[in-house]
């Protein structure tokens, strides 16, 4: 059966999800140590999070892009997910899904958290037909999930760079079955993620395209009264 063109897949439990972000080693390592985001680590920064470990690899390179040299497993709480996803908007704007520019713009500036979708990479970090989920957080998303989301904080630069050796040896069987096994996310229904269609407009009708072209709260409204 295809994969859906835009279905969010990670490594989840009945409580937390995986996402993976890279940084260089003088903020990954602690972080990795303490299970935690240092001090150093900016909270009024948009920060982007990945449930896909292969397109993690195709952003830092095998970890090996500078800056980008330890991946982090960041294991955060399936609410806090959720949360981001009910108060997002797309990175762009489409024909179909928003009314007009105007109302898009004024959506992501009050949005906390924003997404884009990206082609899934195989192992050789080819693009693939369906599209893997990239949310970026700001503000308040943002603090909330360094601060109260988070769960564990795991180096896995190691297995990066096991799995990227096997792939240069042209061992892929055995890269693939080190890969972290990443199932399709059963969103709620009132926080499904923002979609374009194949041709880049949403359905008539669908929940997509519903959702898109009502005014969204700001973003410090959009935490009221909702549990982390």
């Amino acid at each position: 059966m295809s994969t859906p063109r835009h279905q969010i897949r990670a490594l989840h439990t009945a409580t937390t999800v995986t996402v993976y972000q890279a940084y260089s080693p003088a903020l990954g390592l602690p972080a990795a140590r303490d299970g935690r985001f240092p001090a150093a680590w900016k909270r009024d920064r948009m920060t982007w999070i990945k449930p896909s470990f292969l397109w993690m690899m195709y952003r830092c390179g095998w970890a090996t892009k500078e800056g980008q040299e330890t991946v982090l497993a960041v294991e955060i709480t399936r609410e806090g997910l959720d949360q981001a996803l009910a108060h997002a908007e797309l990175s762009h704007y489409v024909r179909g899904v928003h009314p007009d520019r105007a109302t898009w713009r004024r959506g992501l500036r009050r949005a906390p958290a924003r997404i884009q979708w990206d082609p899934e990479r195989d192992l050789h970090l080819n693009p693939l037909p369906h599209r893997s989920l990239q949310l970026g957080l700001s503000g308040e998303a943002s603090r909330r999930y360094a601060d109260e989301w988070t769960v564990s904080i795991r180096d896995v630069t190691p297995l990066a760079r096991e799995i990227h050796a096997l792939v240069r040896a042209g061992r892929d069987e055995a890269a693939a079955a080190l890969l972290p096994r990443e199932r399709p996310y059963a969103e709620k229904p009132d926080s499904r993620a923002p979609r374009p269609d194949a041709t880049g407009h949403a359905p008539e009708g669908t929940p997509d395209s519903r959702a898109r072209t009502v005014d969204r709260p700001s973003s410090a409204d959009a935490w009221t009264d909702v549990p982390v």
